[in-house]
């Protein structure tokens, strides 16, 4: 590949309806005399440049929400989207039709066939005006978010400028900072439960034109899910509530007690080091550099590809007013180099999504080479592997970014915030289950149905004062549950096979390295469990996975 460009020098063709339909027809000629292979290179290439074009809209309208062009352009990509996938679906249809199964198989890889089968099952040209509304309420859901201006300690901050507040020593401060979200989600309940009523409605509404009894299985098929099914998913529940609910309960009681506190309130879970969370040593700049000797001493694959990202500009991590919260990683197929978003508030999360972010990267950068689009990433419960790994195989150079006498208690305090990270995530995933299963339900019963789940995932959870959340509705704040149906029991699932990387790499570091920069190579060429496999792991179905590795965590926060 030659010298990937900057970022600031990206500038992809904007695609319209007729040039689609007209790329669209080249390929179905190239079939039409028998040119498979040729077929598939030039569809390859259609949609890598597509891709490339709607990842870059999508990333200049996360980057600034107020912005009126890129609010526009988004408008404009979110309608032509389904035009885009329609054109797919036939042309996956007409793949898997093909009485020569075999060459497609030699052409395209028999895991991308799968998938295709699995892609053609969740689109009709009857449901393209649903999914231009469910983007457009996603977008709506994102802006309102993103419209927070809240005053605290003499500062005026957006949601991610909480952060800090949030986990300050000072326990009112803490509870100002939790009093001032909540109080934004309070005053926008009304809009958040129209938003999430009328996503649901739409997507059982699309689940019921293609054919199923409700979104769930349309969900899964969403996801490319090809390897396991809910009832595995509700199993794997089940082991969290056995195995991790009552060790955390006994780390945050253990907390409590080491505090003072006469009860763990809701607004006291974020403090989890008794010295107060250890911070990163600087602000932005100090912190990027800082990354860049700890890569180099790990890896030259990742120091070479971290100084590519930032001297080419595919970082931006600072937090700015009407900018979207959260972190993700998004990528230009066309052009290889991927790019990281992220909002640093000068806690501890910092570093998280940071080394997060940075493992979907380095994965995406890893598997450029795979042959065709279809494997540059694999389903999201493999991605998250790759993010939630890089979190824990960069603990032994700790020392560079929260100082070294801060090193210790922040692998302490991630070890100890993954494990307690489990219940939530796994009552995310219960909760839509429960929601598309009852599509009918009213907003307040929802709230309902997060309060029991939450009652039964983190019994331990004490609103004190905080209104909204005590009735229910701290779902609202989980961006996957309005955006990404289903997607989160992924990130669990991956934090399983995360600690087991981590269980590896307490043994014996640089072969956990190997085979952790070697499963990112492999991007997704094969379905979850087989890259789970291929790493020398085990699948989060299986049974003790999820109990050996909480063992082992048990241990390691016991001495």
């Amino acid at each position: 590949m030659t010298q990937p460009p900057r970022f600031a020098e990206l500038d992809f063709p904007t695609p319209t309806r007729e040039g689609l339909a007209a790329e669209a027809a080249a390929v179905h000629a190239r079939l039409d005399i028998g040119d498979l292979a040729g077929a598939l290179a030039e569809w390859d290439r259609q949609r890598r440049d597509y891709d490339s074009w709607a990842a870059l809209v999508h990333l200049r309208f996360s980057q600034d929400t107020m912005n009126a062009a890129a609010r526009a352009a988004r408008e404009y990509a979110d309608a032509l989207a389904p035009v885009a996938t329609d054109h797919e679906v036939v042309l996956k249809r007409r793949l898997v039709a093909l009485p020569d199964r075999a060459a497609v198989v030699a052409v395209a890889g028999a895991h991308a066939l799968r998938l295709w089968e699995t892609d053609i099952t969740t689109f009709d040209p009857a449901i393209s005006a649903e999914l231009e509304e469910e983007a457009r309420l996603g977008a709506r859901y994102t802006e309102l978010l993103a419209s927070a201006t809240l005053e605290i300690g003499g500062q005026v901050v957006n949601l991610s400028g909480l952060a800090p507040f949030a986990e300050d020593p000072d326990r009112a401060m803490r509870h100002r900072a939790e009093a001032l979200r909540w109080g934004f989600f309070a005053e926008h309940g009304a809009a958040l439960d129209g938003i999430y009523d009328q996503l649901v409605a739409l997507r059982h509404g699309m689940a019921v034109k293609l054919g199923y009894e409700n979104y769930i299985p349309l969900g899964y098929r969403r996801m490319r899910r090809v390897d396991y099914d809910a009832a595995d998913v509700a199993r794997y529940r089940d082991q969290v509530a056995e195995h991790v609910v009552p060790l955390v309960g006994r780390l945050l009681e253990a907390r409590r007690q080491r505090q003072g506190w006469d009860r763990l309130r809701y607004w006291d879970e974020a403090l989890i080091d008794p010295a107060g969370n250890p911070k990163p040593v600087g602000e932005h700049d100090t912190l990027v550099a800082q990354a860049q000797t700890m890569f180099d001493r790990m890896d030259p694959r990742l120091g070479g590809f971290y100084r590519l990202m930032e001297q080419g500009g595919f970082l931006d991590m600072r937090n700015r007013p009407g900018k979207a919260g959260g972190g993700f990683c998004t990528s230009f197929p066309s052009v290889g180099v991927p790019f990281i978003f992220a909002n640093f508030n000068g806690t501890h999360y910092d570093i998280g999504v940071f080394t997060h972010e940075m493992g979907h990267a380095f994965q995406n950068w890893e598997s450029r080479h795979q042959p065709g689009i279809d494997y540059l990433w694999p389903t999201m419960e493999a991605a998250e592997i790759h993010s939630m790994s890089l979190e824990f195989l960069t603990h032994p150079h700790m020392g560079l970014l929260v100082g070294e006498d801060a090193a210790e208690r922040f692998r302490r305090m991630h070890l100890e915030s993954s494990l307690a990270f489990l219940p939530y995530g796994v009552c995310v995933d219960h909760f839509q289950h429960e929601v598309y299963a009852n599509p009918g339900v009213t907003p307040a019963e929802r709230h309902a149905i997060w309060q029991r789940l939450e009652r039964h995932y983190m019994p331990w959870t004490d609103y004190g004062d905080l209104g909204y959340p005590a009735k229910g509705g701290r779902w609202q704040a989980k961006p996957h549950i309005y955006r990404s149906p289903l997607y989160y029991i992924d990130y669990t699932l991956a934090l399983c096979c995360a600690m087991q990387f981590w269980v590896k790499s307490r043994r014996d570091a640089p072969r956990a390295l190997a085979d952790y920069i070697a499963l990112c190579g492999r991007g997704g060429a094969a379905p979850f469990q087989a890259l789970v496999a291929s790493a020398g792991l085990v699948s989060p179905f299986a049974p003790g996975a999820l109990e050996a590795v909480v063992r082992e965590a048990e241990a390691v926060l016991a001495a």
